[in-house]
């Protein structure tokens, strides 16, 4: 079970909010057409682990990790194609947490 605490480290990272903010407009941050996936892949689109990582400027071990922790709070999203995992905000997630925001604290 994930508890806010857990949430609250998945957020506690710069490069992980970086992450979240990227995938938010990913066709403005990752200006490569092969960064991302389009409608014509995928409905939900997604953004390559390696042009994630490329962004980020840190190993492929660290942004595999920053990006398992937050898929494991239900931040993010991943769909494979082929041997390539692409990753999308999970935006339904992303606005209960706003909710709880605006309700809670």
């Amino acid at each position: 079970m994930i508890t806010q605490v857990d949430l609250f480290k998945a957020l506690s990272n710069e490069v992980r909010l970086d992450i979240l903010r990227w995938l938010k407009d990913p066709q403005t941050h990752f200006g490569k057409p092969t960064a991302h996936l389009s409608a014509n892949s995928s409905e939900k689109g997604g953004v390559c682990v390696g042009d994630i990582q490329e962004k980020a400027n840190l190993s492929q071990s660290t942004v595999s990790q920053y990006l398992a922790m937050l898929q494991k709070v239900g931040l993010l999203e991943s769909e494979r194609h082929g041997k390539w995992t692409y990753y999308r905000r999970n935006e339904e997630k992303i606005q209960e947490i706003a909710e709880y925001f605006k309700g809670e604290l």
